[in-house]
């Protein structure tokens, strides 16, 4: 029997379509950073309409919140690009990517806040009260910021699921650093070393996020918790 061939890894090759690999990654950061600076506006604003049972906007929100969280994030894009359109609304590629991401990922964290806000020591807010504060005033000087130091960590992992996410792009072929490595497999035919060298960078950049994150958590952990 012939011996099996080994392959010829080529690291020149990533190397050589850095320039093409570059305006990728830059695309990928440009709509990820507005779908996870969005998705925590959404999710901080529309738990605290939770965590307040507001009437009318709680039941919008949960119904937004089961909609976008129980339909694959894929058939959402396939939907702000391909569907709208048929009903008169045409979005471009960029605004479909941080859209997309903006109401999924904002989906998640509005439970994630929802959480936080209720997990709260109900006998601090009702101290607040005491002292003459409205409903309202309570939440924003109690309520909130507790609420929101004890959500920070899956909020955390929201906004990093947002960042992994912008992969999906490739589904409509938009200029993000996945899809651009798939057109570049497409004409060189190196894909064990595209994908790796992409994976390594989104490997080094989530960890990076992680380990912002987990700086956060520790300049904001509730004195004496656990």
């Amino acid at each position: 029997m012939p011996p099996t061939a080994s392959y010829d890894f080529d690291p020149g090759v990533v190397a050589h379509h850095l320039g093409d690999l570059g305006p990728g990654l830059l695309r990928t950061l440009a709509i990820s950073a507005v779908g996870m600076a969005g998705a925590l506006l959404v999710g901080a604003l529309l738990g605290a309409v939770m965590a307040l049972r507001v009437p009318v906007a709680r039941q919008l929100t949960t119904l937004y919140v089961e909609v976008f969280r129980n339909t694959p994030l894929l058939v959402q894009i396939f939907f702000l690009y391909f569907a709208l359109p048929e009903a008169g609304l045409r979005l471009d590629g960029s605004t479909v990517g941080w859209l997309s991401l903006l109401l999924w990922g904002g989906a998640y964290n509005v439970e994630n806040f929802r959480a936080g806000f209720e997990a709260v020591d109900g006998g601090q807010v009702e101290a607040c009260r005491a002292l003459g504060f409205s409903r309202t005033a309570a939440f924003r000087h109690v309520t909130l910021p507790l609420g929101a130091r004890i959500a920070l960590p899956s909020v955390t992992n929201t906004l990093i699921s947002v960042f992994k996410n912008s992969s999906f792009l490739v589904a409509i072929s938009y200029p993000e650093l996945t899809e651009t490595a798939v057109n570049i497999v497409a004409t060189s035919f190196r894909v064990f070393e595209m994908f790796l060298a992409i994976g390594v960078v989104y490997l080094g950049l989530v960890w990076l996020l992680a380990l912002g994150a987990r700086t956060v958590e520790r300049r904001l952990a509730i004195p004496g918790g656990p």
